[in-house]
């Protein structure tokens, strides 16, 4: 039946209104509370649960279910975190209506996509989800380098940009013009920030352009309908892509019963519950952010505290956190280690009694981080592990059924398997218990990389290798138990991770080769405290070369295109090493600057004989040599901040001891958050 709110709370909008007892399905949610019940979840069939059908679909089931209960309380900024814009899911419903009108008015259609530039704010999130319904949504990061932007944008055809406006970031906004005055755009749309305060400033005026404030064109549409067709599970939904720094940006084509799915599989498990309240601080451009923060709490009607524009880079943020979790009763949050680390930092000041989990992705969780945070803070840190490919999660943790090492077993509808691919390229099962590569299949996988537009100008798809007879090959090493826990051992591929950011080592090497005196570069990543790693360099001269390793830093540090990808240190090799065809072989630098890392954190520490590293099946194997008689506690309490694998052993019977672990080597736990 249908139900008018006329009040100023639904915005005046038509809802549907849902009896819950008879018109949800019977099959929607199933008992999934431990690792026990995972065969009970898949004995019955995910096209049988009754899911939603898409983003829409979803958003319209929460608004007809919880019109009234808060779905979004977007901060303005820490300072200010008292003073929040609210939004009901009838209002939230009302909005998305709204502003996928505009872009359908705009000549937005199915297969049209509509690019995203925007630190988080309230209209970022509606301008999210009615991208979507009128369209295909490309959140881009507005910390990339314009090429990269420009990129993104001619591969995906968008020619309709939702930014930032001046008010909410000048340097998007002024990238925003630049686009269009160059001719590659024909709609800019602006968002303001949360909430608008100051008079706003008037459009310019760029030939051929379409020019606007989104929710002022916004105000004539009907809230109560979308009058476009709406999407389908089998439409696409959103072009994420894959990094945050990378050489050449890939666009992972997400369809919307894809994220769906995930969002169920994530609504299911024990972390959320039917009245919790997430804290989200992650930005939009990122699928985890879109996933975990957005369509998640729609299954259940949850209510999400959005921090403001600078989110966890936001410097005031920590100071109030505690204060803030105690007056919105926050109950989950999801973050990187190292924001679990700056909040360690700062004694708990405020009843945090309604904070029941932390949720960990994107970057490694250093056992010490976790020791600190857990001890602390009393909250528990659940790890998972998920990629841009397969919607955002594929592995969780169950909060009260914890496995040392393991980044969580693998959630109901994705298979997992090991696999050995040889010199052909050929894929070969591997047992439980053996390290390979990781792939996963299920309903939540990509459907390509998007390389352009087909002849009916929509995205042209292609899995360049990465999906094989339905399978995904996500690059990472990995063992398997046979419980489904996924235990990671670092990457096959040779991607650095920086706090979450994807950084192509070709980005580096390319600016290190054009260095006059260099023949040779390599880049790879090194342990770190506070960023998980960062990249270093290793490089070869000409025999006549006097450059130093000063200099040819220098030389990047002006040169390199994104500030993070810059590397950290630059060394001098005689020579690179090489496979035995003469192909670049990257594991002896990754132990090298492992060794090099630990050995200058051990370097205060009495007793410590020698650190070695070496490579093992494509893991780095670190043993620290100590004295006899040395204890292993302070060598422990330095190599738990880092997240690698280490072992200690003494001078008279090199006999493996491992602190914490009956096993001689730590599992290298790394959460991959492309």
């Amino acid at each position: 039946m249908f139900e008018r709110y006329g009040g100023p709370e639904s915005g005046g909008m038509t809802v549907t209104s849902i009896d819950l007892a008879v018109s949800e399905p019977s099959n929607l949610w199933p008992k999934y509370e431990s690792p026990e019940d995972l065969s009970g979840v898949e004995a019955i069939p995910l096209a049988e649960r009754g899911l939603p059908d898409s983003t829409y679909s979803l958003l319209l089931r929460a608004a007809a279910l919880w019109p009234h209960r808060n779905a979004l309380t977007v901060i303005p900024d820490a300072g200010r975190w008292l003073a929040p814009l609210e939004r009901s899911y009838s209002q939230l419903l009302g909005e998305v209506n709204r502003y996928a009108n505009v872009l359908h008015c705009l000549g937005v259609r199915r297969h049209d996509v509509v690019a995203l530039i925007a630190p988080n704010c309230a209209e970022l999130i509606s301008a999210t989800l009615a991208a979507q319904v009128a369209g295909i949504a490309e959140p881009i990061n507005g910390g990339l380098s314009r090429t990269h932007v420009e990129e993104l944008l001619r591969r995906s055809g968008a020619r309709v940009l939702v930014a930032a406006g001046p008010e909410l970031s000048q340097s998007t906004w002024q990238l925003a013009l630049d686009l269009a005055r160059d001719g590659l755009l024909d709609t800019v749309l602006a968002l303001r920030h949360t909430p608008s305060e100051r008079p706003r400033e008037p459009m310019p005026v760029i030939d051929d352009v379409r020019m606007g404030y989104l929710h002022e064109l916004a105000e004539t549409q009907d809230p109560s309908v979308y009058v476009g067709q709406p999407p389908q599970g089998s439409d696409l939904a959103a072009l994420i892509h894959t990094g945050g720094t990378t050489g050449v940006p890939k666009l992972a084509a997400l369809r919307h019963s894809g994220l769906v799915a995930n969002a169920w599989m994530i609504a299911a498990a024990p972390v959320l519950g039917e009245h919790a309240t997430l804290f989200s601080a992650l930005p939009l451009f990122h699928v985890n952010a879109l996933v975990v923060s957005v369509l998640t709490p729609m299954f259940k009607g949850n209510n999400v505290i959005w921090a403001g524009p600078l989110g966890y880079r936001d410097p005031l943020l920590y100071s109030v956190f505690w204060k803030l979790v105690e007056h919105y009763h926050i109950s989950a949050m999801s973050a990187v280690p190292t924001v679990y680390a700056a909040l360690a930092d700062h004694p708990v000041d405020a009843d945090i009694s309604s904070l029941r989990h932390g949720i960990v992705g994107a970057s490694p969780l250093p056992r010490a981080v976790r020791q600190r945070f857990e001890r602390d803070v009393g909250v528990t840190l659940v790890e998972g592990y998920g990629l841009t490919e397969a919607s955002c999660a594929s592995a969780l943790n169950f909060p009260g059924v914890l496995r040392e090492g393991s980044v969580g077993q693998r959630f109901p509808y994705q298979n997992a398997k090991i696999v050995e691919i040889d010199a052909r390229g050929e894929w070969h099962d591997m047992p439980s218990g053996a390290t390979g590569v990781l792939a996963l299949s299920g309903p939540t996988l990509f459907e390509g990389y998007v390389l352009g537009q087909d002849v009916t100008g929509a995205p042209r798809l292609d899995g360049l290798g990465a999906l094989v007879n339905g399978w995904l090959n996500t690059g990472d090493l990995a063992h398997l138990d046979a419980d489904g826990y996924v235990y990671l051992h670092g990457r096959a591929k040779d991607l650095i991770i920086r706090s979450g950011h994807n950084i192509d080592p070709s980005v580096i090497e390319e600016v290190l080769l054009a260095c006059p005196g260099v023949t040779g570069a390599a880049a790879v990543g090194r342990p770190d405290v506070h960023a998980g790693e960062v990249p270093v360099a290793y490089v070869t001269l000409a025999a006549d070369a006097s450059i130093t390793e000063e200099e040819i830093m220098a030389w990047a540090t002006g040169r390199v295109s994104e500030h993070v990808a810059v590397p950290k240190s630059v060394t001098i090799l005689d020579e690179l090493p090489l496979t035995a065809v003469g192909k670049p072989y990257k594991p002896p630098l990754r132990a090298d600057a492992v060794r090099r890392v630990l050995t200058d954190a051990l370097s205060g520490v009495a007793g410590v004989r020698s650190v070695t590293t070496t490579v093992r099946d494509g893991v780095i194997d670190s043993t620290v040599e100590l004295d006899d008689g040395v204890d292993e506690t302070d060598v422990a309490a330095v190599l738990d901040r880092y997240p690698l694998s280490w072992r200690v052993t003494h001078a008279a019977d090199s006999a493996a001891a491992h602190l914490g672990n009956d096993s001689a080597l730590r599992s290298e736990r790394y959460i991959h958050g492309e």
